[in-house]
């Protein structure tokens, strides 16, 4: 879900821009005041909130502005996620982060691309975001550190799950390769009670393999199931509760509960129906052009693997939904 823009600074009140085009090693920042000023560009080592002071200072030097000037930064929502905007609004800045897959760019083939380059066409959009153009770009909202922390509860169990449902598909293709197939109910060291394709036992090796991961296997069911019992817990515990009252909803069960909980369902803040919609993946996406016209609700869109859907996009429905064994 991005947040609605709206104009915060004039454009003829002194302010300073700031864009960051964030690297692992370096930090790009493209400083300007406004439209027709060209953009300076400044490089800091990553993570040097000292640097990037100093370098502010510099920039209001530069363009002879005061102390009392605001400065808005902005920087596109990557890996980093959301301690750099933290650490910015500590230090008085306006900050701003930006769903990167919002921004527009040329259509041509082969174009120019440097750190510099768009750290200069980043700051320049920012102007244009602070004067009220509101299709310039989408911002993401964001969250609060304790709200980001709970969101990786949900996120574990996926990636449990998806881990689980990756050495099953192994296990199956190893087996298969001999000629045989993984049995309904696997109890004890069924492995060794496989026969390939003439009747005789699996070889060794391929045994010792699916013993190994048939082990990993357990180990993720046992954490999905701690994991699926707290969540229960949690409901059960304050039925008064937004979590509780949800889970109340027919179809709707611990797990997809924690979820829409945990990505946003309460801190987003959401100002309309449309918004809500969007999140659970129930607005109409139109894709017209002549005598094209389809719905593009269903297609995977946004950024870090963001599905319309929250169900689809976390990879879990009901607390029960595990993969086929």
């Amino acid at each position: 879900m991005t947040a609605t823009i709206r104009p915060t600074f004039s454009v003829n009140a002194p302010t300073l821009y700031v864009a960051f085009e964030l690297s692992k090693q370096e930090w790009k920042l493209a400083l300007t005041t406004g439209f027709g000023i060209v953009p300076w560009v400044r490089t800091v080592t990553a993570g040097d909130l000292g640097a990037v002071q100093q370098v502010i200072s510099q920039a209001r030097s530069r363009f002879d502005l005061g102390a009392p000037a605001p400065v808005v930064s902005c920087y596109e929502a990557g890996r980093d996620g959301f301690w750099i905007h933290q650490a910015l609004t500590q230090l008085g800045l306006a900050n701003r982060v930006v769903d990167s897959a919002s921004i527009e760019v040329s259509r041509r083939a082969h174009r120019a691309k440097t750190d510099r380059i768009d750290a200069m066409k980043l700051v320049l959009l920012l102007v244009r975001v602070c004067a009220g153009d509101t299709r310039a770009w989408r911002e993401v909202r964001v969250p609060r550190p304790a709200d980001e922390a709970a969101r990786h509860v949900s996120r574990e169990r996926t990636d449990l799950v998806q881990e689980q449902t990756r050495l099953i598909n192994q296990m199956r293709s190893w087996v298969a390769l001999h000629g045989t197939a993984l049995p309904a109910v696997r109890r004890g060291e069924w492995w060794t009670g496989l026969r390939d394709w003439s009747g005789a036992p699996l070889p060794r090796q391929v045994q010792d393999r699916v013993a190994r991961a048939d082990a990993r296997w357990h180990l993720l069911e046992a954490q999905l199931d701690a994991l699926n019992a707290a969540q229960v817990a949690a409901a059960k515990a304050a039925p008064a509760s937004a979590l509780g009252r949800l889970v109340q909803l027919k179809g709707v069960a611990a797990t997809s509960a924690q979820v829409l909980m945990q990505e946003g369902l309460v801190w987003r803040e959401f100002q309309n129906r449309r918004q809500i919609g969007g999140l659970l993946g129930f607005n109409p996406m139109p894709h017209q052009s002549g005598e094209l016209s389809r719905d593009n609700t269903l297609v995977m869109r946004g950024i870090r693997g963001y599905s319309p859907s929250v169900f689809s996009w976390r990879g879990v429905g009901c607390a029960g939904n595990r993969p086929a064994p």
